[in-house]
């Protein structure tokens, strides 16, 4: 453990708490009082004759008096130079390894749908999408769709097909507004890199670069420790801009088109910026094989430890033991009380507490976690388990989340998996239950777990029994019961104009489930339960089998909640 702190190196040699040497002072002190109350002794000896000096004074020789208060002297002193901390070489620290996450930035303005690159822009982007998950860059991946706002399409996660599903469907009209707000996108994919402190790689899906979004990337890099690579989805011949509403393309103020190009200066310009970088577009998948290859190379972040004024290896353990072999020979009658009265008075580390020579850090943090202190409990635990849940007991999902990340364990992963879950990352959450029933298939929870949320992932909302029956009996009331025999039911028929017309009736059906109305909205009260079968049913409505309209009520809804408004410009919304 000490072998490489020796031979010393003077230059370095100081003390960590020097402050404490004053005590040696105080040493001193008793050791002139010692000697005085000695000096005192022998002069009374004089004094009294010589035959009766064995009965008037205690017996004991004065040589061993004299060493026990030098033995004194040196164990205090050995005690005060250890609490005061000598030392001369560095702590040498290990850095953390971090997985390096990675953000995809896909506009989805609508100078997207221009046809200069076949079979529009957007869907060469999404083609680009889907080949760069082909070859696996091995990173942690989200999606973020920006147009007038930005959103979160899908969040962190290593399951590449949720990606992949929510992608194929996206279009401008997914986006609560138009318009193409880089830099709130830029934030947004910075915000969500955050959940680690390894840099993370923004991949940027778009076109029409000017020298504002060059200046929006050059502050973004500058301020962020994450870098960009951009794959510009247009060509220098460019392409007038179609129209969203009409067969016509959009115009000017002058009444001219609008032609949307690729300006090779500005992208120059971009290529040296540092963390930036621009991938040329290529007609095959070799352009993002390269960007894969290049997060794959970075996956693994070396994080350095922070430098520290402290950082110093304390060597004051060494000098316990002069200390403690001196103490062996206070086993004497009357030493041995003052010697533990001295151990328990002095310390090697200025952080140990008096609570840490009787209860280990895990039970100290039980007793806080028994007594409701939480937070405190979770700073006390040294097992990253025990850590987690008082983390998690606490509401502090992000710090649960990286005490479970140290336990590689089943139980750690689906404990995982709960935080995920709370902080709302659903697709962390069931790649983590996933690994927690891959490590342990009996596992039954995180088995259930991961099968439910593969179900909500692609875009499921649901509601509650008594949420179903309630709409079912609006639906029911909205409708009239069919008592003809035959109406409008088939039975190889052809129904005519008049057939059509009629109110149309419904069928009565026994059952126990009702299908919940499609909402507007997403409701304020939706939350994630994960009852068992035989507990209060709980129907799971999916939305559609594309998540593009789950997506675009998701949008409308955040909108409207968090009052999200774009930013005003007097460019053209394109």
């Amino acid at each position: 453990m000490y072998k490489d702190l020796f031979p010393i190196n003077w230059s370095d040699f100081h003390f960590l708490r020097p402050q404490f040497l004053w005590l040696l002072v105080a040493v001193l002190v008793l050791v002139i009082i010692s000697l005085i109350a000695m000096r005192q002794e022998m002069k009374w000896k004089k004094i009294i004759a010589p035959h009766l000096r064995k009965y008037v004074i205690s017996k004991g020789s004065n040589t061993a008096k004299f060493w026990m208060h030098m033995l004194l002297l040196f164990t205090m002193a050995f005690g005060i130079l250890a609490l005061a901390g000598p030392t001369w070489k560095k702590v040498e620290v290990p850095g953390q390894k971090l997985e390096t996450p990675m953000v995809v930035l896909l506009d989805l303005s609508q100078s997207m749908m221009a046809e200069d690159i076949q079979p529009n822009r957007l869907e060469r982007a999404k083609f680009k999408i889907q080949d760069l998950i082909k070859y696996n860059p091995r990173a942690r991946m989200a999606l973020v769709g920006f147009a007038g706002t930005a959103h979160t399409i899908v969040p962190l996660t290593k399951d590449y097909e949720i990606v992949k599903s929510h992608v194929e469907g996206l279009k401008p009209s997914t986006m609560p507004f138009p318009g193409s707000d880089l830099n709130a996108a830029l934030v947004l994919g910075d915000s969500l890199t955050q959940v680690t402190k390894a840099p993370g790689t923004i991949v940027l899906f778009s076109d029409d670069f000017s020298e504002k979004e060059r200046m929006i990337l050059n502050n973004f890099v500058r301020e962020s420790k994450n870098k960009v690579i951009i794959l510009p989805m247009n060509t220098v011949g460019g392409s007038e801009i179609p129209s969203p509403n009409s067969r016509y393309n959009i115009k000017d103020s002058k009444g001219e088109p609008v032609r949307s190009f690729l300006d090779a200066n500005i992208m120059a310009s971009l290529q040296a910026i540092e963390g930036i970088d621009v991938q040329t577009l290529t007609l095959d998948d070799s352009d993002v094989e390269l960007i894969a290859k290049k997060i794959s190379k970075n996956l693994v972040f070396n994080e350095k430890p922070e430098e520290k004024e402290d950082d110093w290896r304390d060597a004051g353990l060494l000098l316990v033991v002069p200390m403690a072999f001196c103490m062996l020979l206070w086993y004497r009658k009357g030493w041995v009380l003052y010697g533990l009265v001295f151990v328990l008075l002095t310390s090697c580390n200025s952080e140990t507490s008096f609570q840490d020579l009787w209860y280990t850090e895990d039970y100290q943090g039980q007793r806080l976690s028994d007594a409701g202190d939480y937070k405190a409990a979770a700073e006390a635990y040294k097992d990253p388990l025990r850590k987690g849940v008082a983390y998690f007991k606490d509401e502090d999902y992000e710090s649960a989340i990286t005490a479970f990340s140290k336990d590689t364990t089943a139980v750690g992963s689906y404990n995982l998996g709960l935080a995920y879950f709370k902080n709302g990352d659903y697709a962390a959450a069931q790649y983590a239950f996933g690994m927690a029933a891959e490590m342990d298939p009996t596992m039954d929870a995180a088995v259930a777990n991961n099968n439910m949320l593969q179900k909500m992932l692609p875009g499921t909302d649901k509601m509650s029994a008594e949420n179903a029956e309630e709409s079912a009996g609006e639906q029911k009331a909205k409708n009239e019961r069919n008592e003809d025999m035959e109406d409008l039911s088939g039975g190889g028929q052809e129904a005519t104009k008049e057939d059509m017309k009629k109110k149309r009736k419904e069928e009565n059906v026994d059952t126990d489930i009702r299908k919940g109305k499609e909402l507007d909205e997403v409701p304020d009260d939706v939350k994630a339960s994960m009852q068992q079968q035989n507990k209060d049913k709980v129907l799971m409505r999916k939305v559609d089998d594309d998540p593009t309209l789950f997506l675009q009520r998701k949008f409308k809804y955040q909108v409207k909640k968090y009052n999200i408004k774009p930013k005003s410009t007097d460019e053209t919304e394109w």
